[in-house]
């Protein structure tokens, strides 16, 4: 099926043949379903905090970082088009008048559109949107008046204007303070300042992004970062990355052959996030906090945000200090016999590993399973209450072998078809908003191979359409789902606030995100 030609296509992109034959036979095969055994609520593999202990482990997250290298870790790839999906919509159909005809329309036919331009001067970008059409002889205010909005919009998304269509989140300005605009990356530059700081001022933050804005970004973190570190006393290092090329993997047709361009070439996708685990690998850190480029709030609510933050990083380096004891116990001669129970009741009730097992039931056999459960990588995954958002939830999951374990799942991972599975999904009470904090270096100082804890069976394959024709596409298990599936996982309820996505432009006129009531 694969030439010599696919195959040095293949290789000079870094990829395996091996693995690409593999997604071949996955396409042909499927993913099969993650199976449910119940959804993780409080007191069952979801812990509750009260404010007491919340402020406890925030002090001790301050206590312990000391020596440790922490990082921020922000996927900010993804173009922020969805962001303006109705405005697409609207442009797409006909004008109706260029009278106040077009703004009754608008109410009637459009409601999200009248209050995307009624609330216009709420958003932060309305100055710079403002300047944009006047360098192209207009003004704002006129076009508003004469009802022209398709040209409002079109200064605002096209390459004549602000070209937000084509931007990536972080360089859309989010947020207007009484001095100054702050776009989503600058807001993350300044929540790092604070539970990201080391004890020598410096911080480290990292942001995978796509190849054709690296620059964007890099000329924005010029730009503002000596005006950040003068402000918090600190000194930020900035990096960045950009998803391999070798995690891209193959389309095919609706047969399942390898589906190919005009030239005859393989044509490869982008796999999802989940192909950011390659860039996670490569960092060189201890503590790593993982949080969305478009959950970002206001100076207002960043001390109840870092509050939680350096919560869960609490949470997190306590568990870490126990489970390095109990490794350290485990692999010592002298371990008694209570010492050794007491380590299986840490796993089994504080880290939630089923350890059980019919295969050697002696002493040996249960001390090289608690090894193997304790030597992994850690995360903390904070966790909402569940209000209709879409995402993931916090899931006991059942294995082939009939062991559970705590997973982040995806309604694309279930079988709703399956009246029991959809039933366990409908009943989570919480969803996750990304608010993960990991740990990435064994007992002894050493950085786990991150690709090692991945669960290959849990990506999914869509239909997708290239230059006419039909195609299915594979994206590799989420990041926080199949690609962590194998990480000793804690879930952890954070309050609401804590999240506040931006997954439309209207979603800026919430009042989280205005720092007065906009009229």
């Amino acid at each position: 099926m694969l030439t010599t030609k696919d195959h040095e296509q293949i290789l000079s992109r870094g990829a395996d043949i091996q693995g690409v034959e593999n997604q071949i036979l996955r396409f042909r095969e499927g993913f099969p379903y993650i199976r449910l055994a119940a959804p993780a609520t409080i007191g069952n593999g979801l812990t509750r905090l009260d404010d007491q202990q919340v402020r406890d482990l925030a002090a001790s997250f301050d206590e312990l970082k000391q020596g440790l290298r922490i990082l921020k870790f922000v996927p900010a790839s993804g173009a922020a088009t969805r962001m303006f999906k109705d405005l697409f919509e609207y442009q797409s159909h006909p004008t109706v008048s260029t009278t106040k005809t077009e703004g009754m329309a608008l109410k009637q036919k459009y409601p999200y559109v009248a209050d995307f331009i009624s609330n216009l001067r709420c958003f932060a970008f309305v100055q710079q949107l403002g300047d944009a059409i006047q360098k192209q002889g207009n003004e704002l205010k006129r076009l508003l008046e004469d009802h022209d909005y398709r040209a409002v919009i079109h200064y605002l998304l096209d390459p004549e204007g602000l070209n937000y269509a084509t931007l990536p989140k972080g360089l859309i300005s989010f947020h207007r303070y009484p001095d100054e605009v702050r776009t989503a990356l600058e807001e993350h530059l300044v929540e790092g300042a604070d539970y990201c700081r080391s004890a020598d001022g410096k911080v480290f933050l990292h942001f995978t992004v796509s190849p054709e804005h690296l620059e964007a970004f890099k000329r924005l973190v010029s730009r503002v970062k000596g005006i950040y570190e003068k402000r918090y006393n600190v000194t930020f290092q900035v990096d960045f990355s950009i998803q391999k090329t070798s995690t891209d993997t193959l389309a095919v047709d609706m047969n399942n052959e390898p589906f190919r361009n005009p030239d005859g070439s393989l044509l490869f996708r982008p796999a999802g996030h989940g192909a950011l685990i390659e860039n996670l690998n490569d960092l060189k850190a201890d503590i790593i906090f993982i949080k969305n480029i478009d959950n970002v709030v206001l100076d207002n609510l960043k001390p109840v945000n870092s509050l939680y933050k350096k919560a869960l990083g609490g949470y997190l380096l306590i568990l870490r200090r126990e489970i390095f004891s109990c490794l350290r116990k485990l692999n010592d001669s002298s371990l008694t016999d209570s010492e050794l129970d007491g380590i299986e009741r840490f796993t089994r009730d504080r880290l939630y590993v089923d350890t059980k097992s019919q295969e050697r039931p002696d002493r040996e056999g249960r001390k090289l399973r608690l090894i193997r459960a304790l030597d992994r990588p850690i995360r903390i995954c904070g966790m909402v209450k569940n209000v209709g958002e879409p995402g993931g939830g916090p899931f006991w999951v059942k294995d082939n072998q009939g062991k559970l374990s705590l997973q982040v799942v995806e309604s694309s991972q279930v079988n709703m078809a399956d009246e029991e599975q959809k039933t366990h999904f409908q009943k989570a009470t919480h969803f996750n908003p990304v608010d993960l904090v990991c740990h990435v270096r064994d007992h002894r100082g050493n950085p786990f191979d991150l690709t090692q804890f991945v669960d290959p069976a849990t990506g999914f394959i869509s239909r997708k359409s290239r230059d006419g024709r039909e195609l299915k596409a594979m994206e590799l298990p989420g990041l926080w789902n199949g690609t962590m599936a194998d990480w000793i996982t804690v879930f952890v309820e954070v309050p609401l606030i804590t999240f506040n996505p931006v997954k439309t432009v209207n979603d800026l006129l919430r009042k989280e995100h205005q720092v007065s009531p906009c009229h």
